[in-house]
Order: structure tokens, then C-alpha cells, then sequence
């Protein structure tokens, strides 16, 4: 398992964000699918396939592999669920705590690498599925429920109810005891994803609905950082 968490905390790391943004800013780069085609217009649609020499925890640390451009294609996520049903190797009943600060990218790697059928864990998610609102509108009156519903799943997840093959828990968890402390109760390998204060501001201004809740955001921000610890 600490192989494969290697290997997850690589795609959360700040060096390979840092190459997807560059590799999609170069106009030669064109958001279609290789595999069927597609026009993609969401960016959690998008993803990076390292094609020509799959990424390993065997290699994974050679950049020649994993930060070449020349071994990456465009796939849209439907086509990149097919590829890793062949490639990939999870150990059954996986389970992965994702955590970080707000808009590190946490529910975007999710995405990016659970497969359908997966459990998935996410705050934003759940107060969504309550409130029918967006997803950066979190009513304070409906904490309780939300943190009702969230800690039901993952008592499901450490008993391993249900057909899934893997499970997702995505949370803040800034306090160390806190993440540690579910991660021993469920068996999850631990992932951080990976932002700085600035980095996490900056993507706020640029989200044109949490815009519409900036202050809000912004304590949220200032407040994971506050209480984080390694």
C-alpha cells in the first residue's frame, strides 16, 4: 500500500500541477480527446495520460517519464476509466483520505483517479445534496446534518459495508491527530494535496462562484492554514 500512496501523492504534488498547467497552456496542446475525440470543455474532464510509458512507483520519480511531454495524451475521463480498467492495479477495498486546504484541487484528483462504483466522501458534495445549492454555498444551519451524514459513511467504510472497491474521504483535516485518527479507524492511506496560502487566494479569485462568496472562502482559507500541522 505505501507504494501505491507514492504514487497518489505524486499526481497531489505541486511539481506535477505545475507541469499539467504548463503542458495545457501550450496551444499546440488542444483539449480532444485522443482515444474518441471529444471536445472537452470541463477541466475535471481533462486528463493527462502518460500512454507511451505508463507511470509506476517504480518510475514515477523519473522525470524523464513522468514530467515528459512527449509520453502524455489528452483523454477525456470516460476513456481514461477504460485505460486504467486494463492498466491499473488497485488493492481491493482501498480506501484514501484526501486532504489539504480549500481549493488545493482535492475533489479534482478524486475525480481524476476513482473509478465508477467507488465510495466517495466529500463535504462540498453532501451539503449540495441537502441544500440544493451550489457547491461553494455551505448553509450554516445544515452543519449538524452534513457532519451526520459524513461521519454515517465513514463508519460504512470502516466496517466495509456495501459492493465498493475503493472509497474517497475528502476533508479539510488540517489538525494531524484528526486525519490520523480516521485513517487508523479505516484503514485509508493518507494523501495531501498539496497548495500554499497564495496559491489557494489566488485560485479563489479566478472561481467566479465562490467569488460570490468571497469572504466566506477566504476564512475558510485563513483558517486551515492557522490550524495546520505537518
Amino acid at each position: 500500500m505505501a507504494q501505491y500512496d507514492e504514487l497518489h501523492s505524486f499526481y497531489c504534488s505541486k511539481t506535477w500541477r505545475m507541469f499539467r498547467q504548463n503542458y495545457l497552456a501550450d496551444e499546440k496542446h488542444k483539449p480532444i480527446c485522443a482515444r474518441c475525440g471529444k471536445v472537452i470543455t470541463e477541466d475535471l474532464d481533462l486528463i493527462l495520460h502518460h500512454y507511451k510509458t505508463h507511470l509506476t512507483v517504480a518510475n514515477y520519480r523519473d522525470a524523464s517519464i513522468s514530467l515528459n511531454p512527449d509520453n502524455i495524451q489528452i483523454v477525456c475521463h470516460a476513456c481514461h476509466n477504460i485505460i486504467h480498467g486494463v492498466t491499473r492495479h488497485k488493492p481491493l477495498h482501498g480506501v484514501y483520505l484526501v486532504y489539504g486546504p480549500p481549493l488545493s484541487g482535492k475533489t479534482s484528483y478524486v475525480i481524476n483517479n476513482m473509478q465508477r462504483g467507488d465510495l466517495v466522501v466529500d463535504m462540498d458534495k453532501l451539503y449540495a445534496a441537502v441544500s440544493l445549492q451550489p457547491a461553494y454555498d455551505k448553509p450554516e444551519q445544515l452543519k449538524r446534518n452534513v457532519f451526520a451524514m459524513r461521519d454515517l459513511l465513514i463508519d460504512n467504510i470502516k466496517t466495509r459495508y456495501g459492493k465498493w472497491e475503493s472509497a474517497w474521504i475528502i476533508g479539510g483535516y488540517p489538525v494531524k491527530y484528526q486525519r490520523e485518527h480516521i485513517a487508523e479507524q479505516t484503514g485509508a492511506s493518507i494523501i495531501y494535496c498539496e497548495a500554499t496560502k497564495e496559491e489557494c487566494l489566488a485560485r479563489l479569485e479566478s472561481d467566479i462562484g465562490r467569488q460570490k462568496k468571497k469572504t466566506e472562502w477566504t476564512q475558510y482559507i485563513n483558517d486551515w492554514f492557522d490550524k495546520y500541522s505537518a
